[in-house]
């Protein structure tokens, strides 16, 4: 994930003390800013943390949770959640639940 570039600046969302913040790859990132897609704050005010396995959707593309990082800057914790590279909605297939 060397090539994972972190937009929290833009894509951050805080809870009491706690940022969860989204991480892209290059392209996924690139795409966002040129479409002027607006990040949703999924946990703003939630008191679950996301797990390894969740699925954002968002622009029609959904992204899932690769890998979760927790760091501590100064008096608040960051949770970064790496995400894997940007699906089409029809992409997804359901036949083996």
């Amino acid at each position: 994930m060397s090539d994972m570039l972190d937009v929290e600046a833009q894509r951050s969302m805080s809870q009491q003390g706690l940022q969860v913040s989204l991480v892209f790859n290059a392209d996924d990132q690139a795409w966002i800013r040129r479409e002027g897609i607006v990040v949703p704050r999924y946990w703003q005010g939630h008191t679950a943390t996301p797990a390894v396995g969740d699925v954002v959707r968002f622009g029609g593309r959904q992204f899932v949770i690769r890998t979760r990082v927790w760091e501590h800057e100064g008096e608040l914790t960051v949770l970064r959640l790496f995400v894997g590279d940007a699906r089409a909605e029809s992409d997804t297939s359901f036949g083996s639940l």
